[in-house]
C-alpha cells in the first residue's frame, strides 16, 4: 500500500516509491518529498513511524555539506511547500543512471550471501574465513540493478553496469561511490558508529556532468552499527528498522512473509523504539538533538 500523494500547491504528482514521493514544480525543478512510510520485506507496512520523513531529510542535507567537495548534489533549496516543511528538497532533474551503487566496508546481508555462496561479492573475490560482520580489507563497489516497486534489487558484477552505462560512466561511479565511502566511514567511525555499506544513486545533468541524487547516509540507505557493539560472527545491531523484521519475523505478529499475504499492523512499541533509532543516529552523526 502507498499513501495518497498529497494536493501541492504549483505540484504535479510524479511518482510514490516505498518511503518518497515526487512532484514536478513549475520551474522545471522536481520536488522530493519523504514520508513516515516504513517497508520490510518488499511490503509498504500500513504503520508509518512518526518524524521518519524529517529525519531522513536532514540527515542527507548534513551528509550533502560534508560530501560537497566529492561530488555535486541535486539539492536546488529547501524552500518548499508548508505542507511538507522539513520533510522535502526542491532538487534538479537529472538523467538518472538505472544502477544502484553500493559500496561495503564489511560483510553483511546480501553481501554475506553471496560470498558464502561464492567466495565473493558481485564477482570481486574475498579472503577465505570471513564471517557475519567481518570488516573487509577494502571497500568494495558491489552494483545492483534498480527493481521495480515491491520487487528485490539484484547484484550484480561490475561488467554488467559497463555494459548498462558504458566503461567511462561505470568507472566514474565505482570511483565516486569508494571515495564517498571512505570519506563517511571515517566521520561516521569518529562518533562512534560503523558504515557497514552503503547505495548511493547518481544521475547525469545535461552537460555530462555526474551528480548525486536521492537520499544519502541515512538509516534506510545504509547500515549503521554501533561501533561500541561491533562483534563479528552474528548480525550485528543497526540504527534502522530492526526492530520492525524482528517483530515481524516473531510469532508474535503472526505473519508468514512467504504467505504473499501483507503484514499486519505494528504495535505501539516496535514503532517507539524504531523512531528512538532513528533519532539515535541522527543524534550521534550530527551531535545535533532531534526537535
Amino acid at each position: 500500500m502507498t499513501s495518497a500523494p498529497l494536493d501541492l500547491p504549483d505540484a504535479e504528482h510524479l511518482y510514490s516509491g516505498k518511503v518518497r514521493d515526487l512532484y514536478a514544480g513549475p520551474d522545471g525543478h522536481l520536488l522530493l518529498v519523504a514520508s513516515d512510510r516504513i517497508s520490510a520485506f518488499d511490503f509498504i507496512l500500513p504503520t508509518p513511524i512518526p518524524d521518519k520523513g524529517r529525519i531522513l531529510t536532514a540527515l542527507t542535507l548534513w551528509w550533502f555539506d560534508r560530501l560537497a567537495g566529492l561530488v555535486p548534489n541535486h539539492l536546488v533549496s529547501v524552500d518548499v511547500p508548508a505542507e511538507v516543511a522539513g520533510r522535502a528538497m526542491v532538487v534538479e532533474r537529472l538523467e538518472m543512471f538505472p544502477v544502484e551503487c553500493v559500496a561495503r566496508g564489511y560483510l553483511a546481508g546480501s553481501g554475506l550471501l553471496d560470498y558464502q555462496a561464492s567466495g565473493s561479492v558481485c564477482g570481486v573475490p574475498l579472503p577465505a574465513g570471513l564471517v557475519d560482520g567481518s570488516r573487509l580489507p577494502t571497500p568494495i563497489f558491489t552494483p545492483a540493478t534498480k527493481a521495480e516497486l515491491g520487487q528485490h534489487d539484484e547484484n550484480v558484477d561490475f561488467a554488467t553496469v559497463v555494459t548498462t552505462i558504458g566503461a567511462d560512466a561505470a568507472e566514474e561511479l565505482r570511483s565516486l561511490t569508494v571515495e564517498m565511502y571512505v570519506e563517511a566511514e571515517a566521520i561516521a567511525r569518529e562518533r562512534g558508529i560503523l558504515l557497514a555499506d552503503t547505495k548511493l544513486e547518481f544521475g547525469r545533468r545535461a552537460d555530462g556532468t555526474v551528480v548525486l541524487g536521492d537520499e544519502v547516509l541515512t538509516p534506510d540507505s545504509s547500515r549503521f552499527w554501533p561501533a561500541d557493539g561491533w562483534e563479528p560472527g552474528h548480525p550485528q545491531p543497526s540504527y534502522d528498522k530492526q526492530f520492525v523484521r524482528d517483530w515481524l519475523t516473531s510469532p508474535q505478529s503472526g505473519w508468514d512473509r512467504h504467505s504473499g499475504e501483507a503484514p499486519p499492523p505494528l504495535p505501539d512499541d516496535v514503532v517507539e523504539r524504531t523512531r528512538a533509532r532513528y533519532v539515535e543516529a541522527y543524534e550521534r552523526l550530527t551531535g545535533r538533538t532531534f526537535r
